[in-house]
């Protein structure tokens, strides 16, 4: 008796942890300009009090949790690897960074989400260094998937 439940305790996990594997979100979200105008894009240039409109699409077969838009200065010229384009470098800008931009906010996804268009108005502060910067979007997913992309923008 003691082994015939045993055995049917040990099925019952069995099944549910199975089943469980199958609901599980090995996926990671997508940033894509599918359907859209998508901005910022690469190489774009910005001036001080002009208004950068941010619209990417986020997708995931599961449901999306929020997005993250960040923005710092590349005056040193890094990478982040997400993106092959060389946007030309103007040389005036070539300096240390004294005052550069930095924004950094999150933004949540209603629940159930699995397609959103992400739309952010965002004003370029007077008094910031010109030059380059990388304006970054991460999106996460509900089971905490993330997928990065990275933008090179001007200010001038």
């Amino acid at each position: 008796m003691k082994h015939s439940i045993l055995l049917i305790a040990t099925a019952i996990v069995f099944v549910f942890s199975a089943c469980g594997d199958d609901d599980r979100d090995m996926d990671k979200p997508a940033i894509t300009t599918d359907g859209i105008v998508a901005s910022p894009s690469d190489c774009d240039s910005y001036r001080h009090g002009d208004t950068i409109h941010f619209c990417y699409r986020f997708t995931d077969n599961v449901e999306l949790g929020n997005y993250n838009i960040e923005i710092h200065s590349n005056h040193d010229h890094h990478t982040h690897s997400t993106s092959s384009v060389e946007c030309p470098h103007d040389e005036e800008h070539e300096h240390e960074a004294v005052n550069p931009w930095v924004f950094n906010q999150d933004y949540q996804i209603p629940e159930g989400t699995k397609d959103y268009v992400a739309e952010v108005d965002i004003v370029v502060p007077e008094g910031v260094d010109e030059g380059d910067y990388h304006f970054m979007v991460r999106v996460t997913d509900r089971a905490g998937w993330q997928e990065l992309r990275s933008v090179a923008i001007d200010v001038e």
